[in-house]
């Protein structure tokens, strides 16, 4: 069980459909379906990349956001493998330490379920700071990623495929 802690500031509605609705384990889900590279998260990061993928949308990066849900069991369906031979590009991002989640989820898929042979470009991992985060809200800015950070990242990878389409950004 991931217990986000970002989750406990957020306001939201009570659903209506308590109890008639259920998330399957092992299968991750597609909020957002995209041609350019794969955007795998979980948890609080979702809304962040939630923003991130708006903004990139504004300078013609179409972004496949996909949810994994749940980490035991992992993509049992390979919904991820099948996106990145659609998009060819992944970028794994969560807030857990590098080498953390992100790097489970990227062996995962890369390495066990061979997405490495329909990679055109280094799969990447967005995580948090190499440092222990601080004790407050203000410290999830400086250790944790954020919508610009995952701007960046995948606005890079794009770079690096197609320089004269996505020029470095000053």
């Amino acid at each position: 069980m991931i217990e986000p802690l970002n989750g406990y500031r957020l306001k939201e509605r009570r659903p209506e459909n308590t109890g008639l609705y259920r998330t399957p384990l092992g299968i991750p889900e597609i909020l957002r379906n995209g041609s350019d590279i794969t955007l795998v998260t979980y948890g609080s990061c979702v809304r962040i990349a939630q923003d991130a993928v708006d903004q990139l949308a504004e300078f013609d990066i179409s972004c496949e956001l996909i949810d994994v849900q749940t980490l035991l069991p992992f993509d049992t369906e390979k919904i991820i493998l099948g996106s990145i031979k659609k998009t060819n590009k992944a970028l794994f991002f969560d807030e857990d330490v590098p080498g953390g989640a992100t790097a489970y989820m990227m062996q995962k898929v890369v390495e066990e379920q061979g997405a490495y042979f329909y990679l055109d470009s280094p799969p990447r991992t967005l995580a948090a700071k190499e440092h222990r985060p601080a004790y407050s809200t203000d410290g999830d800015y400086f250790s944790n990623p954020n919508a610009e950070d995952v701007f960046e990242a995948v606005y890079n990878i794009m770079n690096e495929i197609n320089p004269a389409k996505y020029p470095k950004l000053y």
